[in-house]
């Protein structure tokens, strides 16, 4: 059984690295590694928060002490609600990675099991996600759906 746990402040620089690994593996990817620097504080911040609405689970790496084999993180967010949902609250999957050597063993899976627990213990009867082609049988095992509403986005 593979043994994931909630990430702490001092995972911050090993989060943000599988994060990297992440972005790396996305077509059209920025690889700049310069804006670290800048989100580490906030990370360990939003990572110390026990309460809040961010959360990140991960799997220690197997064979380097300190380093992390997957992470997964995720929010909360408040909707207005609706008829099949009164309370409004969405969960979002995102940074989904594996280090490149401990892939195939999963640890992904059992990170966003993990993440999806932390969902339905707080009233999420939603969650959405962004799935790259190689990640997609995973969500489908999960049962996960593909929508075709359209995404609109505004950089501020």
């Amino acid at each position: 059984m593979t043994s994931v746990r909630r990430a702490t402040p001092e995972d911050a620089e090993e989060v943000l690295r599988l994060r990297q690994v992440m972005i790396d593996s996305m077509a059209l990817s920025d690889p700049s590694t310069a804006w670290h620097a800048a989100s580490l504080p906030v990370l360990r911040g939003r990572l110390s928060e026990p309460d809040g609405t961010f959360v990140a689970f991960v799997v220690d790496h197997p064979e380097r002490p300190g380093a992390l084999a997957a992470l997964v993180a995720g929010s909360l967010e408040y909707r207005i609600g609706g008829a099949r949902d009164p309370h409004g609250t969405d969960g979002h999957v995102f940074s989904v990675a594996t280090d490149p050597e401990t892939r195939r063993r999963g640890y992904a899976r059992a990170c966003v099991e993990a993440l999806l627990e932390w969902f339905r213990e707080r009233g999420a009867r939603r969650v959405r996600l962004t799935a790259s082609s190689q990640a997609a049988p995973l969500y489908a095992s999960l049962g996960f759906t593909p929508r075709s509403d359209p995404l609109l986005e505004l950089l501020l």
